[in-house]
C-alpha cells in the first residue's frame, strides 16, 4: 500500500534501500483493521491493514475501556464499519462496498445523552446540541460511521465515533480514528459493512 511503512534492506552496493510493500489489501476486501497506540503518544496510533501499517490520530483522551460522552477518548473496542458520508463538493464518490451518502447542508449528529436521537443523525436546525457534519475543514470529506453505542444505545457512553480524515500532524480527535486522505482513498475500495475496526492497547 502506498504511504505505508517499509522495511529497509541492503542492495549489492551496500546502501540502504526500501523494500516495496506487498499488496496489503486482498481482492476479497479487508475484514479487519487493527489500531494500536503509538509508543510515547497516547493520541496517535498505528493502523494495520493487511500487511501495511499507517499512522493515525486518536482521541485526545487516549484509548479507554470506559468511554464516556465528552472525555475525548477513543473506545477500546471492536467496531464494525456501518456506512459512510462524503463531501460531494470536495471529493468524488469513490468505489467502495460501503453504503455512502453525500453530506447535505442540514445534516447533524446529536450528542446529548438525554435526547431521544442521541448518537443519531438529525436534521439541522435541531433543538438539542449536535455536531454539524458539513464542517468548515476537510475532516469529513470521507467520514465512516463506526458501530460504537449504536445498537443498543447507552446514555452517556459516547457519540459520533467515526473513522475520518486527519488534521496535519495527526493532532488529536475527539475520540475518532483518523488517517490521511491518501490512506483513506487507498482503503475505501476494500472496506465493507463486514469490516471491523479494532482498537487495542
Amino acid at each position: 500500500m502506498s504511504g505505508s511503512y517499509r522495511k529497509k534492506y541492503k542492495c549489492k552496493s551496500g546502501k540502504a534501500k526500501y523494500r516495496p510493500d506487498p499488496d496489503a489489501a486482498p481482492k476479497t476486501g479487508l475484514t479487519r483493521l487493527t489500531v494500536r497506540p503509538r509508543p510515547g503518544n497516547r493520541s496517535q496510533g498505528l493502523l494495520v491493514a493487511g500487511n501495511a501499517v499507517f499512522p493515525c490520530a486518536l482521541g485526545r483522551g487516549g484509548i479507554s475501556a470506559g468511554k464516556r460522552e465528552g472525555d475525548g477518548a477513543t473506545p477500546l473496542a471492536a467496531m464494525r464499519i456501518l456506512s459512510g458520508y462524503f463531501r460531494g463538493d470536495h471529493v468524488a464518490a469513490r468505489r467502495t462496498r460501503l453504503k455512502m451518502a453525500p453530506i447535505s447542508n442540514d445534516l447533524g449528529w446529536c450528542e446529548v445523552p438525554d435526547d431521544r436521537n442521541y448518537n443519531r443523525p438529525v436534521k439541522i436546525p435541531y433543538g438539542a446540541s449536535h455536531e454539524t457534519m458539513r464542517r468548515a475543514d476537510r475532516l469529513y470529506d470521507y467520514c465512516l460511521v463506526l458501530d460504537w453505542n449504536i445498537a443498543p444505545r447507552r446514555r452517556g457512553r459516547g457519540s459520533a465515533i467515526f473513522f475520518h480524515l486527519a488534521r496535519p500532524g495527526f493532532t488529536p480527535t475527539e475520540g475518532c480514528v483518523a488517517v490521511t486522505a491518501k490512506v483513506m482513498a487507498r482503503l475505501l475500495p476494500y472496506l465493507s459493512d463486514r469490516t471491523v475496526l479494532q482498537v487495542m492497547r
